[in-house]
């Protein structure tokens, strides 16, 4: 099989210098698409279902990481490589997660032995596809959580434990009336086009905010993002269910409604 190529970097040079060297150390493989921005890279993955994509950390509309959300849940996921300029605090969270990465400027014998990577990995995928991707993919998911977490820790965030600096109510308009809605009764957050769905013991209420927004100001260690528009309060969760193929969902405390999670989060359960 031709091991089949995606590129996204929105540094258009960068991009054609990675398809150069990748064409030059890899020739057997195929470069089926070069894109510049994050939404373009999701349509590229869905058109052409590449057997790897390198991804730029940063790109508008949709970062890699965002994009590396979504090819989690392809059937099979892409190889993901990133390109990034992160330092080195952060390159730290890819070693760790063992997955792979190439620093800007794009060095020649780094990325010769990502192709080698690539190539072993592969080889195991042909073997054992199924064991073999999902065990990338859960080092995938252990990435973006943890890159995710970098990115969302600020000084005014301040430190687990510290519950004082967190969010403790949320005001909500419902109709002419303005809810105060405390953080220990929040259930779940569910994100809708505009708004966030709050939901609480006491009802329903939509705020006009991002879910990204919203979860910097909760305390991590309470409020557990399951899905790309979903946080939840674990202290609300009963049990975490195995669904067919491997999916997961979440059974809540006094509540009918179940909540699936994502690929990408569903190590966070294993233990459950």
């Amino acid at each position: 099989m031709t091991p089949t190529i995606l590129i996204a970097d929105d540094e258009v040079l960068l991009a054609r210098v990675l398809q150069t060297e990748l064409t030059a150390l890899w020739p057997e493989s195929k470069i089926v698409s070069v894109v510049h921005d994050g939404v373009a890279a999701l349509e590229a993955a869905r058109e052409h279902q590449p057997l790897v994509a390198f991804l730029d950390i940063r790109m508008p509309g949709m970062s890699g990481m965002d994009v590396a959300r979504e090819l989690i849940e392809f059937d099979p996921p892409p190889l993901v490589v990133f390109v990034t300029a992160y330092d080195q605090f952060a390159l730290e969270a890819f070693e760790r997660a063992a997955v792979d990465y190439v620093l800007k400027p794009v060095q020649h014998e780094r990325l010769e032995a990502t192709v080698n990577r690539l190539k072993a990995r592969l080889a195991v995928m042909a073997e054992d596809e199924p064991a073999a991707a999902q065990l990338d993919n859960d080092r995938l998911a252990q990435l973006l959580t943890r890159l995710e977490s970098l990115e969302n820790a600020t000084p005014e965030r301040g430190a687990p434990g510290q519950r004082g600096q967190y969010l403790r109510f949320i005001k909500a308009l419902v109709g002419q009336e303005v809810r105060i809605i405390p953080v220990d009764e929040v259930i779940y957050l569910e994100a809708t086009d505009k708004y966030v769905n709050v939901v609480s013991a006491s009802g329903e209420a939509l705020i006009r905010t991002s879910l990204r927004e919203l979860i910097q100001q909760l305390d991590p260690e309470r409020f557990w993002q399951i899905h790309r528009g979903t946080v939840v309060n674990i202290s609300c969760v009963a049990s975490a269910v195995n669904q067919s193929l491997g999916r997961l969902s979440l059974r809540l405390r006094d509540r009918p409604e179940s909540l699936p999670v994502a690929r990408q989060y569903a190590h966070l359960f294993k233990q459950m």
